[in-house]
């Protein structure tokens, strides 16, 4: 992903750079400063200069080296002025400025303490709210229903939430609906299934009749992963075993007093419930399906309607974060920004294990998969689709339901592919796609025939 660089500088890609913009690239972001923090950009209206500056040189020139040999030639302050004659930057950057000004600049999001929030924390310290016009406190809480309730109640403008939690909510699955959307995923894969260390023998499914699992919620990608997991393996998760919905900080002292035999959880619960001796990695989530949607970015329509420069403002520094944490190189700094104790509170190095990639699996081995976790912002509709046929593969959706109809109202594919292209980025040219989890094909055109393939689901 590129973010938006100074296009009057012949010697800078405009597929390059730090976050806060004034470094020509990370290693020369972090070496300014080692408190995981760079000076701003020096206004918002250089800051919207910028944006239309570029998106007319990248117009003018699309491939970087011709745009670099023009500016070699003549200069950045004649090719500013040459510009300047047959386009109005600066009325044009007036306008935006005007257009794209927060209605609301003091905003407070809700997060979980998790690795797959990573982008709504790591915005804070590392400067991508400030960055575009935002002053947000991002709100460590305690539990999912937690959030939604906050969020609704409007304590929160918006938050992290379990990528199925707007669906149930827009639905009115377990209260009233109120409609919520999803401009931005946080993550993708990142969990795993952590069993207790005495089942260090107990490797094959088929041998877990009578077990105690945690998820985090009801809605979440961890329920239904967890489920088809189980079912593929000919158990029933709902007369086999036992799932209970308990809070990701609360699951590793749960396994240690023995209340559970294990959990699908976030990858930094499962790294600390190893970190601490207690439980072994059996299995990534990626190993289920590879590149699952875990969480979202969410608010309700109502913020989304009163406030839409704020709203897309947030959005912009979601997308721009996630855009710096899927990059390799910057998983360490994150690892750091994020460890405090009002963030992740968890030491750096469990973190680290996390998002690099490289990590002891409690067995006495280490492993290597830098795509244990990894981020990409697109609201995919197709995620969505999925989703509710597992709503109802589980008894929580009744009667009839109109997959796309609620995947399109909630997932904002269109939006955020807006939104991207004109970050400078490069979305999908769709909002849909076939995927496999275990090996079995999802066409999110069938999703009926999907749903009816499954020999194990509730009141089958």
């Amino acid at each position: 992903m590129s973010m938006f660089n100074d296009p009057f500088d012949a010697e800078r890609s405009l597929k390059t750079g730090c976050v806060c913009g004034q470094h020509r690239s990370a290693a020369e972001h972090e070496q300014a400063t080692r408190a995981l923090r760079c000076d701003p950009a020096e206004s918002e209206e250089k800051r919207y200069e910028g944006v239309v500056a570029s998106a007319v040189m990248r117009a003018m020139f699309p491939q970087d080296v011709a745009r670099r040999a023009f500016l070699k030639s003549v200069g950045a302050s004649t090719a500013l002025a040459a510009l300047s004659q047959f386009f109005p930057i600066k009325t044009a950057t007036e306008a935006f400025a005007a257009a794209g000004t927060p209605e609301k600049k003091d905003l407070k999001v809700g997060f979980i303490p998790i690795t797959c929030a990573t982008p709504i924390i790591m915005a804070a310290p590392l400067g991508f709210y400030s960055k575009h016009g935002l002053n947000v406190e991002v709100v460590k809480t305690a539990g999912w229903a937690v959030i939604r309730d906050k969020t609704i109640n409007k304590e929160y403008d918006a938050a992290h939430m379990l990528a199925p939690m707007p669906i149930a909510i827009s639905l009115g699955l377990g209260a009233n609906a109120i409609p919520f959307a999803v401009p931005a995923i946080e993550n993708i894969n990142g969990q795993g299934i952590v069993l207790a260390t005495k089942h260090k023998d107990k490797r094959d499914p088929k041998d877990w009749k009578g077990m105690k699992f945690a998820i985090p919620f009801d809605y979440s990608m961890h329920n239904y992963l967890l489920r088809y997991y189980l079912a593929e393996h000919g158990i029933d998760p709902d007369t086999d075993v036992q799932l209970r919905s308990v809070p990701p900080p609360e699951m590793v002292a749960n396994l240690r007093a023995d209340n559970i035999d294990g959990f699908l959880a976030p990858d930094n619960i499962c790294q600390r419930a190893i970190y601490d001796g207690v439980g072994f990695m059996h299995l990534l989530s990626k190993e289920i399906w590879d590149g699952h949607p875990c969480c979202s970015f969410s608010a309700s329509r109502e913020f989304i309607t009163s406030a839409p420069n704020s709203f897309a403002a947030l959005t912009r520094a979601i997308v721009d974060a996630t855009a710096y944490a899927s990059k390799a190189e910057n998983r360490k700094q994150i690892a750091e920004a994020i460890a405090p104790a009002n963030y992740i509170n968890a030491p750096v190095t469990v973190l680290e294990q996390v998002l690099t990639g490289t990590y002891a699996d409690g067995l006495g081995g280490v492993k290597t998969d830098p795509k244990r976790v990894d981020f990409d912002p697109f609201p995919w509709q197709s995620f969505a689709v999925w989703m509710l046929t597992q709503m109802k593969r589980w008894g929580q959706i009744k009667g009839d339901v109109d997959y796309k109809a609620v995947a399109e109202q909630v997932y904002l594919a269109t939006d955020t592919r807006k939104l991207m292209i004109e970050m400078g980025l490069s979305p999908p040219a769709t909002s849909y796609k076939s995927f496999a989890v275990m090996g079995k094909k999802f066409d999110p055109e069938k999703p009926g025939d999907y749903l009816a393939s499954f020999k194990i689901k509730k009141g089958a």
